[in-house]
């Protein structure tokens, strides 16, 4: 029955090749009546905001199935990380680059209604960020740049504040996740209406879930060893 529903439906799509589509023509207009610069963000965020939320919960998913399965078994033990040494070139490089990157991640995370970006993007570049301090140094270092417990608490009320401003369309009198703050002036930082918000709730939760994420694989990798296993 599905398959039914979606080959006629496919049978009505605009035909391949035009430089028209009604989708696209409806989203940018849609994203100008509503003050998004960014149209991408506007569909994401606005339009299809209930697309959106099944994604990051997608990844809230993942980071939480991963944490469990990764977890240290009873015949596993944690052992320190042996210290790496990094070439001198590569630790500055390292320590210049992560602050800049760490700025360029929150840039996009808050410019995501106003540029090409937002918070997927961005909360990529800021756990990408953060890796830095163990490509230029070495683990420990890492360890002590990123606050698991406090990662953790933020990846999960990242992803109910989500839920949260959806609930504001209701309790407005709207839809759920419908954008009800005033738009403000076109090509403004708070312009978008709920659309800045939905972007940094979003940035929250992919940074702090990725950075969780590799940690489980990272310590699988670096610190969790067998019994009898050494660390020659």
């Amino acid at each position: 029955m599905i398959g039914a529903f979606f080959a006629a439906a496919c049978l009505r799509l605009p035909p391949f090749g035009t430089d028209r589509h009604p989708y696209g023509d409806r989203a940018v207009a849609a994203a100008l009546a509503h003050r998004t610069a960014n149209v991408v963000s506007s569909v994401n965020f606005d339009l299809r905001a209930l697309d959106t939320l099944g994604e990051e919960t997608i990844l809230l998913t993942t980071v939480l199935g991963a944490t469990l399965l990764l977890r240290r078994a009873r015949d596993e033990r944690k052992a320190a990380p042996r210290s790496e040494a990094a070439l001198p070139p590569t630790r500055l490089l390292g320590a210049v680059l992560l602050p800049v990157a760490l700025t360029v991640g929150v840039y996009i995370v808050v410019h995501g209604q106003l540029s090409p970006g937002g918070g997927f993007q961005g909360g990529v570049v800021l756990a990408t960020a953060l890796h830095l301090a163990y490509l230029a140094a070495d683990y420990r270092v890492l360890e002590r740049v990123r606050p698991l417990a406090v990662l953790d608490v933020a990846d999960i009320l990242a992803a109910v504040s989500f839920t949260l401003l959806g609930l504001a369309g209701l309790a407005a009198g709207g839809a759920f996740l419908q954008n009800v703050l005033p738009f403000g002036t076109f090509n403004q930082i708070t312009s978008g209406g709920l659309v800045p918000l939905f972007n940094a709730a979003v940035g929250i939760e992919v940074g702090s879930g990725l950075v969780v994420l590799l940690a489980g694989f990272l310590d699988q990798a670096v610190e969790i060893t067998e019994p009898g296993e050494g660390r020659g």
